[in-house]
């Protein structure tokens, strides 16, 4: 080959793995370029109960390992609207992430006339987080044991039995609305702003029942100051096994599940997007992690964004048709 040919091919060949490792130190500082300042995590219900425990489980370990702040913000209210809209809003850089629910994304979208942000469209799914049984616990006063005495009860005062939840739309409310239409029986809704306002107001007697999830509820149950009649999945919960399903005690098919996820805001970086998608799976695989979780009633399932993202199709057309039996709609 001639001089020149040989230099000219040098010199290509040169460029060529200039241009390929300009390419690489890109994708390298791509993916070290964050985090470089606090994470906030978005929880929309008030403190203590399940989405609040997932988000602090997070941020502990986050914080740990990242070397920035995990920062927890409760912003409750509406079905979990208002801080899904303030995340949907939020610049899509990996500082501001969402814990999904099942009632943000599968039920509110059918339920509110108008929201402000899409439940979908407006958000990026990282990763299923957990899931845990929805239970039904009563007013030890109100003098029932177990759920056929409760149906009988209702039946026998149709309208006067009331049953409380975390928020209209939230998947304790539909839970109630599902047993009203499998039980046949007339109860009325009670919302509230969180667990933390309902609780009292069970305790005290002023609800006569309550839909709540298990990990939120089962000190109380243990400690005997509620009643419980049953979980809402079909199998018995790992976590209190004691406890019957409203499945086997009647209610054939009847299965509610709160389930909790990560979000961002849409068109989130793919390399952020995975890189939060890791972070979830190191945490929540972790024994002690997992070993916490599991005692509290949640059964951690970190996934793939692809799943979360069918698993909330399947949610919304199941709940979308029990909004519109029970006839509930909201501006």
């Amino acid at each position: 080959m001639p001089f020149p040919q040989v230099l000219k091919s040098f010199f290509i060949a040169a460029l060529l793995c200039t241009f390929a490792f300009s390419a690489q130190a890109q994708a390298v500082q791509k993916n070290t370029d964050w985090p470089k300042q606090a994470i906030r995590i978005v929880v929309t219900f008030t403190p203590g109960g399940a989405p609040d425990i997932l988000a602090r489980v997070l941020g502990e370990s986050w914080q740990q390992n990242l070397g920035v702040p995990v920062l927890v913000e409760n912003r409750p209210g509406y079905g979990g609207n208002i801080g899904a809209d303030l995340v949907a809003k939020s610049a899509p850089d990996g500082y501001t992430l969402l814990i999904g629910t099942v009632g943000i994304h599968a039920i509110n979208g059918a339920l509110y006339e108008k929201m402000s942000f899409d439940p979908v469209k407006d958000f990026t799914p990282i990763s299923f987080l957990a899931s845990t049984p929805n239970v039904l616990i009563v007013n030890k006063k109100l003098g029932v044991t177990n759920l056929h005495e409760l149906i009988e009860l209702a039946k026998a005062k149709p309208g006067q039995l009331t049953f409380g939840s975390s928020g209209v739309g939230t998947s304790l409310h539909m839970s109630g609305e599902l047993f009203k239409e499998m039980a046949g029986v007339q109860i009325r809704h009670i919302p509230y702003k969180g667990r933390a306002q309902s609780l009292p107001d069970l305790l005290s007697g002023r609800i006569s029942m309550l839909f709540d999830n298990l990990s939120s509820s089962l000190a109380l149950i243990k400690a005997g100051e509620v009643q419980a009649l049953g979980v809402t999945t079909l199998k018995r919960s790992q976590a209190a096994p004691e406890i019957p399903t409203l499945a086997e005690q009647g209610l054939t098919g009847f299965e509610a599940i709160s389930w909790f996820s990560l979000m961002a805001p849409a068109n989130l970086p793919p390399h952020i997007q995975k890189r939060l998608n890791r972070m979830v799976y190191q945490t929540l695989s972790n024994p002690e992690v997992k070993s916490r979780l599991l005692a509290s009633g949640l059964d951690p399932a970190p996934g793939s964004p692809k799943d979360l993202s069918k698993l909330i199709a399947s949610e919304a057309s199941k709940w979308g048709r029990v909004v519109q039996q029970s006839g509930a709609k909201l501006e």
